[in-house]
């Protein structure tokens, strides 16, 4: 199943549950965009539809097993005049995995304008290596995106850079990318602090925070995305790593934070 296919199959769900298929592993566990993807998207169809998300802080509690059934359930927790608090959690048998606190809200009138910082300089993806599926070494939700390396370098490569990251997207039609998208393209890339090691150690996100540039910029199933990541600070197991999404023409579309456990 697509990516698309499967936001549509919990929105279908009478009992808002889906299963992941063993397609979107990634590990032992259900690929963690995918999964923060299902339950954004059963706390957006709560929300009204003039009230767009801001921010998402994202916790994963534990792992989802593919092949199982996930529920998903979503709870407002106040509703002021433009802004609208939520609640989401992604269940499997009966145990919370994932905790999601979203806040969604209408434009204001504002005098405060500030523009975004520019997009960095990065050669075109088709002028950057591609990131391959590589059976038993990639995880096997990767066959599923079409990722090329432009900063930084290759996980377990010993490299002492405080960047990774490059271009993404999705490799089926999954029509027009919306926030739910975004989820599961950021997240796609390995914790940057793995090119720091010198081999294989296992390494997962502990804590997420992603906030999304409003009014959302218009990204096509075909249009690539920019990520860049840099660690800030790193020791005893864990980094803290922040990174930005442009479009291709420089517009910024997400911000994102992420605490990342490392094994090594």
């Amino acid at each position: 199943m697509t990516f698309a296919e499967l936001l549509a199959a919990l929105a279908d769900s009478p009992q808002q549950e889906v299963t992941i298929p063993t397609g979107w592993a990634q590990g032992r566990a259900g690929y963690g965009g995918l999964i923060a993807a299902l339950v954004y998207q059963g706390m957006r169809a709560k929300v009204p539809g003039d009230r767009p998300v801001r921010s998402l802080a994202i916790t994963f509690v534990g792992p989802v097993a593919p092949g199982e059934s996930m529920q998903v359930e979503a709870q407002v927790l106040r509703e002021g005049k433009a802004v609208t608090q939520m609640l989401g959690m992604g269940k499997q048998n009966g145990q919370v995995m994932c905790i999601i606190q979203g806040s969604f809200g209408a434009s204001r009138e504002s005098v405060v304008a500030v523009p975004s910082l520019p997009a960095p300089a990065a050669k075109a993806p088709a002028d950057c290596p591609d990131m391959p599926y590589v059976e038993g070494l990639n995880p096997v939700f990767i066959k599923h995106f079409a990722v090329r390396w432009a900063f930084g370098d290759l996980p377990f490569t010993n490299s002492r850079k405080r960047e990774m990251g490059g271009w993404m997207r999705f490799r089926e039609d999954e029509g027009s990318v919306k926030a739910a998208h975004i989820l599961g393209l950021v997240d796609v890339w390995p914790p940057a602090l793995l090119p720091h090691l010198q081999q294989r150690v296992p390494a997962s996100s502990l804590t997420w925070t992603i906030e999304f540039m409003q009014p959302q910029p218009e990204i096509g199933n075909t249009d690539w995305l920019l990520y860049r990541a840099e660690i800030e600070h790193a020791r005893d197991g864990y980094g803290h790593v922040s990174a930005m999404v442009w479009r291709e023409d420089g517009t910024l579309v997400a911000i994102s934070r992420q605490t990342v456990t490392v094994f090594g």
